[in-house]
């Protein structure tokens, strides 16, 4: 065969440190960890008829040329979720997988207006995703968090409804749900769009977050940080077209969720030999590496580190850099944020 392979492969102990680097994960939408073999057999169990005949022909119809296309297929999907025990049995499966690739933190977006406009009871949304968090702390000691993230292809009135229909919640879910965020079609959907229910929010004393920068202009960073006030930048990677902004985000060290294969996979980049991650990374941006919606995207953390050491041709340093860059970018509480850094410290010393 006369095949020239484009990305050297990468060194055996590089391999394996990348596998045993411990992590955070803070871009994940659970939702987007529904595998096909998992989503199939919620269909079944209740009584969904899907549009694919086989796991197969789901997984063929992961080919995305955009945004839309995907999301498309992932709200379909969400169809199959109807009980508290399938969201509790997806966000387990995530656990399992993210447990594996040496996740020791969690900051998982989940969308209850996807469900909630099925009829879906947002309490059983809370009660099956918390539950399997719970569960996996106390057994294991996986570390987690939840954000609740409202869609902006909705109206704001839309938001303000999940939110007021989750605040009772609240007190009954305080250990996980520390956070809101904003989600979904990103062109045409400015932050400005939901300033107000992110001004209440943040008076209900809510970590911020919101999307912004992946298909939307630079602009749309800036509003999320000067009108949503939010403290992460989910994506970002168009911030590089505004030196101005690049200049901004590298001075304040403003987190950016940055998420290769999800990139790749939705056209933002069309090889990731061109991702910009390495060029933010050593522009002094606090760069962090994520799954996104690791089923539908082609991998959860180590898939995603393990493509941008190929492509980008990371040092242990590097790799190191965005490890660390994401531990420092959670909402745990100092002492706890504290043991994960050194925690990370210790193997970079034994490796």
């Amino acid at each position: 065969m006369n095949s020239i392979s484009t990305t050297p492969p990468l060194a055996a102990d590089l391999i394996s440190f990348i596998e045993g680097l411990p992590k955070a994960e803070l871009h994940l939408h659970i939702e987007g960890t529904l595998e096909p073999e998992l989503l199939f057999s919620l269909a079944q169990r209740n009584n969904v008829k899907l549009p694919y005949a086989s796991v197969e022909e789901l997984r063929a119809a992961y080919a995305f040329t955009d945004l839309q296309s995907f999301l498309d297929l992932y709200y379909a999907g969400a169809a199959v979720l109807q009980t508290e025990q399938d969201f509790y049995d997806m966000t387990m499966a995530y656990i399992v997988r993210s447990r594996a690739d040496n996740v020791r933190h969690s900051e998982i977006f989940f969308d209850p207006q996807t469900h909630t406009e099925r009829g879906i009871g947002i309490d059983v949304v809370f009660a099956g995703i918390a539950r399997a968090l719970r569960e996996a702390r106390d057994k294991y000691g996986f570390s987690s968090a939840m954000i609740m993230s409202f869609l902006r292809h909705l109206s704001e009135e839309d938001a303000f409804a999940t939110l007021e229909e989750a605040l009772p919640l609240r007190a009954q879910y305080r250990d996980l749900w520390i956070g809101i965020g904003l989600d979904s079609a990103e062109r045409g959907n400015p932050p400005e769009k939901f300033a107000r229910v992110f001004a209440r929010c943040r008076e209900l004393g809510f970590h911020l977050v919101a999307h912004a920068g992946e298909e939307g202009p630079p602009q749309y960073v800036e509003a999320a940080l000067d009108v949503l006030h939010v403290e992460r930048i989910d994506h970002g990677v168009r911030s590089e077209e505004d030196p101005a902004l690049m200049k901004r985000l590298a001075q304040q060290r403003i987190p950016l969720t940055v998420c290769p294969l999800s990139n790749l996979k939705l056209c933002v980049v069309d090889d990731m030999r061109n991702h910009n991650l390495a060029r933010m990374l050593h522009a002094g941006l606090a760069v962090t590496v994520n799954s996104d919606d690791p089923a539908y995207f082609g991998g959860y953390m180590n898939a995603n580190f393990l493509a941008v050491a190929a492509a980008l041709r990371l040092s242990r340093t590097e790799l190191v850099m965005l490890a660390r860059n994401a531990f420092e970018a959670t909402f745990l509480p100092a002492a706890a944020k504290q043991q994960l850094l050194l925690e990370l410290d210790g193997y970079c010393m034994a490796h």
